[in-house]
């Protein structure tokens, strides 16, 4: 099938990265989250971004206002009714992401793609959700979503391989590599990559060594680009708590124990970036 609008639910960091990809490669998107705010915060993220992109020299004045036209925005879910995909980015919490999707199921055209961004959560629980589990997949992208060229393409037990075929397609499209994953807690990239940052929060808890040595250590001895403390703090402490959580209740295993440090600081509303708190304080 032919994919030209993509419905986006939730117009926080992945969802406005997502809607970038999207209107950069040509696509129109139809960004649909609850608050106004929220939508109004997205379009200023993307158009900062885009303007980044206008003083490198890589897009002209021209191109950044085509695409932005590319985007839309709404606050009512009845905006996606006329889309060819929807993908659900909202928080990664199974209970909302499954309301959503019942939502959205019933708005949708009987021919549409639905698509979840979830991190961890099970592809074929979320599609039994809606009336449509052959037409149901995982697509995992990754923050920053313009910048990072990986998608996750997860298969639920009923996904029809047209769907997995039609999202892959689109995923190149967006400029991206898509990877073919089955269906299990974390998937690949954060069934490896969750437990090694929960364990440097392990170290930092202990007194091993302060944030900044343990991200450097990591940076300098593994070659890693950002450490997992900064890492952490950039995908947000909640959501790196929601894997662990996610990971220890589907292995019941002790080595995917979230670290009580972890835990206390999400209790205390630090949650990286986004509040301007996390490892590291950042000016918001």
């Amino acid at each position: 099938m032919s994919i030209q609008t993509i419905g986006i639910i939730g117009a926080g960091t992945m969802g406005n990265g997502i809607a970038q990809a999207c209107a950069v490669a040509g696509l129109n998107a139809v960004v649909q989250d609850v608050s106004e705010a929220a939508l109004e915060r997205a379009l200023k993220t993307v158009s900062g971004s885009l303007d980044r992109s206008v003083r490198k020299g890589t897009l002209t004045e021209a191109d950044k206002d085509t695409v932005m036209s590319r985007i839309t925005t709404s606050t009512s879910a009845d905006s996606l009714a006329g889309t060819d995909l929807i993908i659900e980015a909202a928080t990664e919490n199974e209970a909302i992401k499954i309301k959503i999707l019942q939502n959205v199921d019933a708005i949708a055209s009987p021919s549409t793609i639905i698509a979840t961004n979830t991190s961890s959560i099970s592809i074929t629980r979320l599609a039994a959700a809606t009336g449509r589990p052959d037409r149901f997949v995982g697509m995992h992208f990754f923050n920053p979503v313009p910048v990072m060229a990986l998608v996750e393409i997860i298969r639920g037990l009923r996904t029809s391989e047209a769907t997995v075929e039609a999202v892959a397609d689109l995923a190149r499209k967006l400029g991206k590599t898509p990877i073919g994953v089955k269906n299990s807690a974390g998937f690949v990239v954060n069934r490896i990559l969750c437990p090694m940052i929960n364990e440097a929060v392990f170290a930092l808890q202990e007194g091993l060594a302060s944030a900044e040595e343990i991200d450097a250590g990591m940076r300098l001895g593994c070659n890693h680009p950002i450490g997992p403390l900064a890492l952490c703090d950039l995908v947000g402490l909640d959501v790196q708590l929601a894997v662990m959580e996610v990971l220890y209740s589907n292995f019941n295993d002790s080595k995917y124990r979230p670290a009580p440090l972890l835990r206390e600081m999400v209790d205390a509303g630090m949650l990286g970036r986004k509040t301007g708190r996390g490892f590291y304080t950042y000016d918001k």
